[in-house]
C-alpha cells in the first residue's frame, strides 16, 4: 500500500510562488524536478511509492489548518509537514503588543493542530524564516526593528511545540538566512530569478529556490531519524545530495 503524505499549512509549502504546479516545497519533496535539480534524481518521495495530498493554501494562518485544513485530513497519513505562524505575525505588522498575544495564540491553536494528528504518522514542523536577514527592515516592507525578535520568539514556540510532540523541528530560519536582502532584493518578482542565493520573491515568498530549500530542509530532518523508539516512526530516508 502507498504511503500518504500530507502538507498543511501557508504559502511557504505550497507551488504558487515557486514556478507554478510542481515546484513549491512540497511538490518537491513529493516529487523531484530533475530539469532543476539534477542532484536530487531518486531523492523524493515519489521514488519510494508515496501519494501526496496539499491542503495547504496561501495566506493560511494557524486558526486555518486547525479549522480548515485538518477536517480535511482524511486518513491516516504517514507524513505530515506544517508551515505555520508567519501569517499569524505579518496580520499585527509593527505592533509589539499585538505580536506577544500572537505568539500566544500561535501556541494554543498549535498545541491543538499537533494533538489531533495521529500519533502513527511523522510530523515535521518548520520554523519561519526573515527576509529582513535580522535587519528588521527589508524592501516593501515598512521597518520593524523588533521583528527579528518576534520572529525568533515565534520559532521557539515552534520549537517548544515539535519537542513536546515528538515532531521533528525543520530549521528553515537557519537555512534562509543571509538569502533575503543580504543576497539582494526579496521584494523582486521572478519564481527563478539568476541569482539562486536569493530564496525570496514578493517580500515574503519563497522562489523557486527558496522552496528547494524548504525541501532539503524538511529531507534533511527526516534523514536524521530512523523512526526508533519514537511513537511518529517513519523509515530513515537517505541524505540529500552534496549541493542545495
Amino acid at each position: 500500500m502507498n504511503r500518504r503524505y500530507v502538507a498543511l499549512g501557508d504559502s511557504m509549502s505550497i507551488d504558487d510562488y515557486a514556478g507554478g504546479p510542481g515546484r513549491g516545497a512540497a511538490s518537491l519533496l513529493h516529487s523531484n524536478v530533475g530539469a532543476d535539480f539534477p542532484d536530487w534524481a531518486g531523492h523524493d518521495l515519489a521514488t519510494g511509492g508515496w501519494t501526496l495530498d496539499v491542503l495547504a493554501r496561501d495566506g493560511a494562518v494557524t486558526a486555518d489548518i486547525l479549522h480548515r485544513q485538518l477536517p480535511h485530513l482524511g486518513d491516516d497519513p504517514d507524513l505530515v509537514t506544517i508551515t505555520m505562524g508567519g501569517n499569524d505575525l505579518l496580520s499585527v505588522y509593527g505592533d509589539d503588543t499585538a505580536a506577544a498575544a500572537v505568539i500566544g495564540r500561535v501556541a494554543a491553536q498549535g498545541e491543538a493542530i499537533l494533538a489531533r494528528l495521529p500519533r502513527t504518522c511523522r510530523v515535521v514542523l518548520t520554523t519561519v524564516y526573515d527576509p529582513s536577514d535580522g535587519a528588521g527592515a527589508a524592501p516593501g516592507l515598512t521597518p520593524w526593528p523588533a521583528a527579528p525578535h518576534w520572529i525568533r520568539a515565534l520559532n521557539t514556540t515552534l520549537a517548544d511545540l515539535a519537542d513536546r510532540h515528538g515532531a521533528l523541528l525543520a530549521d528553515v530560519h537557519a537555512a534562509f538566512t543571509g538569502h533575503g536582502v543580504t543576497a539582494g532584493d526579496p521584494a523582486q518578482t521572478d519564481a527563478r530569478p539568476a541569482n539562486r542565493d536569493l530564496w525570496f520573491c514578493g517580500v515574503v515568498e519563497p522562489n523557486a529556490w527558496g522552496a528547494h530549500a524548504i525541501r532539503t530542509t524538511w529531507w534533511n530532518a527526516l534523514s536524521r531519524t530512523s523512526g526508533g523508539g519514537n511513537p511518529r516512526g517513519l523509515s530513515s530516508m537517505p541524505p540529500r545530495p552534496a549541493t542545495v
